[in-house]
């Protein structure tokens, strides 16, 4: 029999007033997963990571962390979860060592000078120990905070967005830094808004309007997608989209950046039609057929939500 999960929502509700945040998730995190909560701002990522990490009460169904009611038990399971927010709690007028040592002692960590040093050599920190925090760049922050998060060796991390505002290649040393956790043994949840970060997931959760939309594999998420899927190339990318848009097999397009997506009902046989269709409306454009993405999937999934939500005209 496996392993009981780490966290576990059954049925989560959150409610802010008459605002519904999160309607009715369930999700669960094992040991050593790396799972992603993937969606938008306002999808419902924030509420629930704080809901599981002890930091807020669901309004129905149920949260459990470690074993425990993440409410009820919240004392005990800040000792034992490391939870990342969007503005971590550092210390503007402290050092990189005085925000440390903060945190070490707060969660009542021993031997933490010996790791709070072997923490700053991982997250690349160890030669601006004695600089003020307010004098460090936004990633060099982000360190900071995981180092911060890390010091009671908590066995999972929760983090909300932890790569959000950070340039390129910061997010890139972040994700190394947390493979490298994985590697020795920590579990992650992680909420993104990035669908290039669910591909570094072991399963994905993508939520919209607070709902779970899919949770599986980020391999898995793609065959959700019916249809066939074509990209378009052409420089008249308005009048490419509105000759796509009234293709008898086009079910929707969509830009993808310099490109167009546009999915189709059927195989090989519609996509044919549409270069044709494209040249006929005296449209220069490259046509391929393409295996669809994530955020392919994505959209298809939210549309469909939409759709399903909207009602029918009396």
């Amino acid at each position: 029999m496996s392993d009981p999960p780490l966290v576990a929502a059954r049925d989560l509700v959150v409610r802010y007033g008459a605002t519904e945040a999160v309607r009715g998730i369930s999700l669960e995190v094992r040991a050593g997963e790396v799972v992603g909560l993937i969606g938008p701002d306002g999808a419902g990522k924030t509420s629930t990571l704080r809901v599981l990490a002890g930091l807020q009460r669901a309004s129905g169904g149920t949260a459990r962390a470690m074993g425990a009611d993440c409410w009820a038990g919240r004392r005990a399971l800040h000792h034992r979860l490391g939870y990342l927010a969007q503005r971590f709690a550092l210390y503007g007028d402290l050092t990189v060592d005085e925000n440390v040592r903060f945190f070490a002692l707060m969660y009542g960590v021993k031997g933490w000078r010996e790791r709070r040093s072997r923490l700053l050599e991982l997250v690349g920190l160890g030669e601006f120990r004695r600089r003020i925090v307010d004098r460090l760049s936004g990633g060099m922050r982000q360190k900071l905070a995981l180092a911060c998060t890390l010091i009671h060796s908590p066995p999972m991390l929760l983090l909300d967005e932890p790569t959000t505002g950070v340039d390129p290649v910061t997010r890139r040393e972040f994700w190394r830094l947390l493979a490298e956790l994985v590697g020795d043994g920590l579990t992650l949840l992680v909420a993104t808004p990035y669908l290039d970060e669910a591909e570094r997931c072991t399963r994905v959760v993508l939520m919209h309007e607070g709902r779970v939309l899919a949770d599986r594999r980020p391999a898995d998420v793609p065959a959700l997608l019916p249809g066939t899927v074509v990209e378009v190339t052409a420089g008249e990318r308005a009048a490419a989209t509105a000759a796509l848009e009234s293709h008898p097999a086009v079910v929707d397009v969509a830009v993808f950046g310099t490109t167009l997506h546009a999915r189709l009902e059927g195989g090989g046989e519609a996509a044919a039609t549409v270069g044709g269709a494209l040249a006929a409306a005296g449209i220069e454009a490259e046509v391929r057929t393409i295996r669809p993405g994530l955020e392919d999937a994505f959209l298809y999934l939210t549309r469909s939500t939409a759709t399903a939500a909207t009602p029918e005209a009396p």
